[in-house]
Formats: C-alpha cells, structure tokens, sequence
C-alpha cells in the first residue's frame, strides 16, 4: 500500500540534470529550501496521459500558482535527463521544472516507486501523485488511488490549485479563429491580451470556420466550450467579466 508522506521532510537525494550539455547535479535543497514547490509525479515522459494532460495542464496554471505563493512546479520521472530534456522542449513546457530520477531513486524514498507496467516493458517507474512542499516538508498529497490500469484523479494541476486556494477559478480557455492579414484579428488578440487571457490560436479556412461556427469571417471565438463570435462580440462578453 502507498503510504501517504505528509508532514515528513522530502527524501535527500541529488538529481542528474543536463543544462547546456552539460550535467549539472540539482539537490533537493538546490529545489526545496525556502521555498514552496508544488511537485507532480508521473510514470513516464512522452506517455499518454502525462503528455496529453498531466504536464501541460500545469504548465496552462503556472501563472496561477505563482500568484498564490507557489514558487516552482516540479515534474518528477523515472526517466534520463536526455529523454526529460526532449520531453520539456516537445510540450514547449517552459514553466516546468524537469527532475530526472533515472535511477528511481527519489522515487523509492518516497515509496512510489512500483512495478505494475513490466508487462509493457517499462520496468519500475512512479505512481502517479501530487504534492506540496514547503521548505522541504511535505504539507500536502493526492496519491492516485491503487487500482488497474493508470489511475488519474487527484494528481492534477485543477485538484492542487483548489488546494492551495479554495476559492481559485482557473483561467478561460479561448480558442480563437484567425487568417492572416484579419485586422478583426488583430483587434480580438489585442483585447484577449488586455485581459490577460491566454489563447490558442488556429489558422482557419472558409470550411472549418463553417464547420465549427456557422460563420465564414474571422476571427471567431470560442471561451470554455462556449461560442461567442467575432471581435465585437468578445469585446463585450470582456466588458461583462
């Protein structure tokens, strides 16, 4: 059974990173001491779950969690410094710490270290978890709960940023629809950034704008799954917020 950690002091280990390619030894003072780090552990770079939703939703709140005192965001794996490295410049991670527990050591300290994927091939890796740490003592974790197959339910980024504020909303996700040479675009770019509202952009043609919209004119806006429309819809659905 994994055994929840909170209120011990954070395994003393050294972690291999690589900067500039060159190894660089971090220790967990180098990444804990006076400091509040919000750490989420996962069983491998490039996998599934870690890539599609564990990594880049905490990366999306990284902003969130600076605001309310967090001062890094740690990912820790069983994987190379090599592979982490790859991974952090893939997911364009830049608000990410990577750690690299090649040798699981970190991760058997902390007792997480498990065995359930060897038929996969992955040999041991961690169990998927979130903690927070502060100033090397760990007040806070969400362990995945010990069932088949690869659990993923409390460790997220949302679950840790209700922790660390109760009353915390996460930001807007916008989507927004665009052709270059659109001053309309621009127009609706420049408002979301006068909001401080982060957006993914996508090149459009007549089709998808159909598709999506019902509409053949750009920009058109979609905020948390919700249509609003062009730029001068979106600027008064900003002036209602």
């Amino acid at each position: 059974m994994l055994k929840n950690l909170e209120g011990q002091r954070i395994p003393d280990v050294t972690f291999h990173t690589r900067v500039d390619d060159q190894w660089k030894d971090v220790t967990t003072n180098d990444v804990f001491a006076n400091k509040k780090v919000v750490v989420f552990a996962l069983p491998g770079a490039f996998t599934p779950t870690c890539s599609s939703s564990h990594l880049p939703r905490y990366n999306e709140l990284a902003d969130a969690f600076t605001s309310r005192g967090i001062d890094a965001i740690v990912c820790v794996a069983v994987n190379d410094a090599f592979v982490m490295n790859e991974w952090a410049r893939v997911e364009d991670a830049e608000h990410i710490t990577f750690l690299p527990d090649g040798n699981g050591e970190f991760t058997q300290k902390m007792g997480m270290l498990v065995d359930n994927k060897r038929n996969l091939g992955f040999g041991q890796r961690s169990w998927r978890y979130s903690m927070l740490v502060d100033n090397g003592t760990i007040t806070k974790m969400f362990i995945e709960p010990e069932v088949d197959g690869d659990p993923y339910d409390v460790s997220d980024a949302d679950t840790m940023l209700r922790y660390v504020d109760p009353k915390a909303k996460a930001p807007a996700d916008v989507l927004l629809f665009t052709k270059p040479g659109c001053a309309f675009c621009t127009k609706a770019k420049k408002l979301l950034d006068e909001h401080s509202l982060a957006y993914d952009e996508v090149a459009s043609s007549p089709r998808s704008l159909r598709a999506v919209s019902g509409k053949s004119t750009t920009p058109q806006v979609f905020i948390d799954g919700k249509y609003v429309g062009g730029a001068e819809a979106l600027e008064g659905y900003l002036a209602k917020m």
